[in-house]
């Protein structure tokens, strides 16, 4: 089977598939992606570059929509050369959030279009008009109506679509429902797990170990969007009740989602200068390599996970099966991995108070506790994992 991926990441949310179709001798793998993309071992990854710009005089709600266009234009290009050279994809995996897949169809018309079904987005009913502290204007609501061009263009375009949570799913027009099926890609439980022998040392050399009380936090960077002031402001009141736990906060100072602060250089000092923590006991790592990042999941005594209504991050799977005790915001689709009380603890998003009781039950680290570390791990194994996700994966694509 030959297969093409396009991704501008690449390989992004495909690497276990891509890694495990590699594998397999009969099948042939391209990938297209930017200049950025890391690649993966085995695959042949094709870089492209748009010719330009979208247009300063374009309208600003149509930005998104031309920079595809451009995107798709370049990809096209690449796609004309592989037919040429006799490359004619089977299927075609595709992230169509940035445009590259618009002209498949037109290039490659037997190809079997699979995409990668991320997020639609919506004014109401989700990340939008979630927190009160930020209004909805009426031009956010046209900007965001406008921005689902690309979107829309794709489901029409695609075959089947992939989502990776039921939420996310759901966030697609009734339409094109039927296209769409649920299929996490999995993390890596072999890796992600539970070692009581695990140590994490501090920029200052000091020594933290399972034995001690570490509250975590990761977030590709803190921001809003993952309740970072939520959070800080938690860890505020919580160290002033005691002072027998480290925390250590994981994530860059960059914006994954939403916007910076229009009134400090970024949320982390945003927050610094709102709230008075204990240095001594507060550390910012930063973004850790992976490895590192591990240790922190791993000598956590309680991790913290808060989000918008919005994209479910791998991060919390990976807390799960490294056995961690989470305290996760009630939100979707949170609520399709966590049970309160059970695998985890759920809190209001927006109550700092519960989120404070439920950290500080969770230090307490009780047989309860312990046996929600334990579901907690055996849930991403029988439902998440690497395995699991690329057997799902293949079928769909093997699916006629």
């Amino acid at each position: 089977m030959q297969v093409l991926f396009l991704h501008q990441n690449f390989p992004g949310q495909f690497r276990h598939l891509a890694k495990a179709l590699s594998q397999d001798p009969q099948h042939t793998l391209v990938a297209i992606g930017q200049q950025q993309a890391p690649g993966l071992p085995g695959v042949r990854l094709i870089r492209y570059q748009p010719k330009r710009a979208p247009a300063k005089t374009t309208h600003r709600y149509v930005l998104p929509l031309e920079a595809g266009i451009l995107a798709g234009q370049a990809v096209a290009e690449h796609l004309i050369k592989l037919q040429q050279q006799g490359f004619t994809p089977d299927v075609v995996i595709a992230h169509p959030g940035w445009g590259e897949s618009l002209f498949v169809k037109d290039i490659f018309p037997h190809a079997r279009l699979i995409h990668f079904c991320e997020w639609f987005y919506h004014a109401e009913g989700a990340d939008i008009g979630f927190d009160p502290a930020y209004l909805v204007t009426l031009d956010d609501r046209a900007r965001i109506r406008s921005k689902n061009a690309l979107h829309l263009l794709a489901l029409d375009a695609c075959d089947i679509g992939i989502a990776p949570t039921q939420w996310q799913k759901s966030r697609f027009p009734d339409e094109y429902q039927a296209k769409i099926q649920v299929i996490h890609e999995g993390i890596d439980t072999d890796q992600a797990k539970p070692d009581a022998d695990a140590s994490f040392t501090l920029p200052d050399g000091r020594v933290l170990t399972t034995q001690d009380k570490v509250i975590t936090y990761v977030a590709r960077n803190l921001e809003p969007y993952r309740g970072f002031p939520q959070f800080i402001r938690a860890l505020a009141q919580l160290q002033q009740q005691r002072s027998d736990f480290h925390t250590l906060i994981v994530g860059g100072d960059d914006v994954s989602y939403g916007s910076k602060p229009k009134d400090a250089p970024n949320w982390r000092e945003k927050m610094l200068a709102e709230v008075q923590l204990d240095p001594s006991r507060t550390h910012f790592l930063g973004k850790l390599p992976y490895q590192q990042y591990l240790k922190v999941l791993q000598v956590s005594t309680a991790h913290v996970y808060l989000t918008y209504p919005f994209v479910l991050s791998w991060s919390l799977l990976e807390a799960m099966s490294a056995g961690c005790c989470v305290v996760a915001s009630d939100t979707a689709p949170v609520r399709e991995v966590i049970r309160d009380g059970e695998n985890g603890y759920l809190t209001d998003f927006f109550d700092q108070t519960a989120l404070v009781n439920k950290l500080a039950a969770a230090l307490a680290d009780s047989s309860h506790v312990q046996s929600v570390r334990v579901n907690a791990r055996n849930k991403v194994v029988d439902e998440f994992s690497i395995q699991i996700g690329n057997t799902k994966w293949i079928q769909a694509i093997e699916k006629k």
